[in-house]
């Protein structure tokens, strides 16, 4: 590698390693030259940016887990299919601690956090929501793969088998719509970039495809 390559490379990925004295940091040198000692203060690591569509994301998937933990809601009791109500359960508690998460995610970057009205509150309005520093999550627009007002009107009417069949179709539509809004994250330049939240992004791929071909498979063994 030509030296000034290996130098350009050097200012866009900078290395250290931290001395046992915990006081110095150690910066690799070029070929052949000794390594420089720098003074911690010298070295300030900034935190990437953050894009409106990372806080989107976090905003609209919050809204879309409680959708998720809605329809969870209503399996516990029109169900009897003991299995579906396993991955139910799976399914909520997950989706609750994540939208905690979120939650303080966003707050710790001066950000609004939707805030259900169940939790807060049924008679709480929009603007009181507002000013507890949350979002009216009511008042937002769906999310991919969200089920509309028509679906979840003929979930909340299902019962038995009638209601496993709606559940499982809903819950991959559903599944499918989260796996659309991490994929238009990563697609957005310079989106996701910030460590806690690609990781974070980068498991919700990873549960929900899971959880997809569980339900699949689910559906097949019905059939």
């Amino acid at each position: 590698m030509a030296l000034g390559v290996w130098r350009y490379s050097l200012a866009l990925l900078l290395v250290v390693t931290a001395t046992a004295f915990g006081q110095q940091i150690v910066q690799p040198g070029a070929p052949g030259q000794a390594n420089k000692t720098l003074a911690a203060s010298a070295v300030v690591v900034k935190p990437r940016a953050l894009l409106p569509e990372d806080i989107s994301f976090m905003q609209g998937m919050i809204h879309h887990h409680a959708q998720a933990v809605e329809m969870v809601d209503l399996l516990r009791t029109r169900s009897r299919n003991k299995k579906l109500q396993a991955l139910g359960n799976r399914i909520s508690i997950s989706q609750t601690d994540e939208m905690k998460y979120m939650r303080q995610w966003l707050e710790e970057r001066g950000q609004p956090a939707p805030m259900d009205h169940s939790a807060m509150g049924h008679n709480m309005k929009g603007h009181d929501m507002k000013a507890m520093g949350g979002m009216d999550m009511a008042s937002m627009p769906l999310m991919p793969g969200m089920l509309s007002a028509d679906q979840m009107k003929a979930l909340t009417k299902a019962n038995g088998t009638a209601f496993d069949h709606l559940f499982l179709t809903g819950m991959i539509q559903h599944h499918t719509g989260a796996l659309i809004m991490v994929e238009d994250l990563f697609d957005t330049a310079g989106a996701g970039q910030d460590s806690a939240l690609y990781d974070f992004a980068t498991d919700v791929d990873n549960t929900q495809r899971a959880e997809i071909e569980i339900m699949k498979s689910m559906l097949k063994e019905k059939k």
